[in-house]
């Protein structure tokens, strides 16, 4: 749980501790911290600051996860499960600037990532039910809706399906 600058310390200190080792003739140890250096490398590719990130989005600290979200080098490369979690908070801080395109993309990307459990999920498509309704496009926020009401796990996501079963009533 680093972001990019705490990576590159750490890829720092086990070079140089590679180094060290090989001076005192510690060829073992040499291989360890050079072990331990690709999997920071890894790391960063795989699994980036998308877990700080979340840290901050769950405080409402918005501009500090969107801070982390912009250390991401390229989100494609990102494992399965932190790729949702990475789609699911741009498309919530688009939401929060009032883009509603970038929004609607992330959202779209979060729905074919693993987001948690089923509820999460839901929320994905509660979001985008919201955002198909804001452009009074019926059949899609009819199916959104209805995939979400198969996920849905909670009261409260429960109810916001209801609520938006009214707006779609009203189209």
């Amino acid at each position: 749980m680093y972001n990019s600058l705490g990576r590159y310390v750490l890829m720092a200190v086990f070079v140089l501790a590679a180094l060290v080792c090989v001076y005192y003739n510690q060829y073992q140890l040499a291989a360890v911290t050079g072990f331990l250096f690709l999997f920071i490398i890894w790391s960063h590719f795989r699994h980036s600051s998308v877990l700080m990130a979340s840290k901050y989005f769950k405080n409402n600290e918005f501009d500090k996860a969107k801070l982390m979200l912009a250390e991401v080098p390229n989100a494609e490369r990102l494992s399965k499960n932190r790729r949702g979690y990475y789609e699911f908070m741009q498309g919530n801080l688009a939401l929060k600037e009032e883009d509603y395109e970038k929004a609607e993309y992330h959202f779209q990307l979060a729905s074919r990532f693993p987001v948690g459990g089923k509820n999460e999920k839901a929320y994905v498509l509660i979001h985008l039910a919201n955002l198909a309704l804001r452009k009074k496009d019926k059949e899609k926020a009819e199916a959104y809706t209805k995939l979400a009401k198969e996920l849905a796990e909670s009261s409260r996501s429960k109810d916001i399906i209801v609520k938006i079963e009214k707006e779609i009533g009203k189209l």
